[in-house]
């Protein structure tokens, strides 16, 4: 089971260091890539060739600004793609997510919130479960410390 994160620039880095730790929580392999979809695009596309023969099964691209990189990564393979638009600039990410949300059809990426790389990362992750029982194991249990944990604090006074 293997995944790719891809993201723009070096300073995307912090944001997107949040799927690793998902994916190193869950066990899933992955590889990592700066890559630009306007800059090195010939490049983007070998890695892209590579990662699918390498059997990588889905992609988490984070960009920001006009944040094409998700879906030009999508444009280049069937296998899922899933954004994550990062903050930077003036609007807060707020670019980067309209930009990738509003996906024309019929080459869709699906979205996560901005800078929420770690959702992206439980969602590949959940895509892989259906393949893999293990993996599925791991979030069934981890869901299940979640709602413990959780029911745990409720019976705690709240101080506000």
């Amino acid at each position: 089971m293997k995944a790719a994160i891809i993201f723009g620039s070096k300073s995307d880095s912090p944001v997107m260091k949040k799927a690793a730790d998902v994916f190193r929580e869950f066990g899933v392999s992955y590889s990592a890539h700066i890559l630009s979809a306007h800059r090195v695009p010939e490049l983007l596309r070998e890695t892209i060739e590579t990662l699918e023969k390498d059997g990588t099964e889905v992609i988490i691209a984070g960009a920001g600004l006009a944040a094409h990189l998700p879906g030009v990564i999508a444009s280049m393979t069937i296998l899922p793609v899933i954004g994550v638009p990062v903050s930077s600039g003036g609007l807060g990410g707020m670019d980067a997510l309209l930009s990738i949300v509003q996906m024309p059809k019929p080459i869709p990426v699906a979205t996560v919130g901005v800078d929420n790389a770690a959702n992206a990362a439980y969602l590949a992750c959940q895509m892989l479960a259906l393949k893999y029982e293990p993996l599925r194991e791991k979030i069934i249990a981890f869901r299940d410390r979640m709602k413990a944990d959780f029911a745990r604090e409720q019976g705690q006074g709240v101080e506000l």
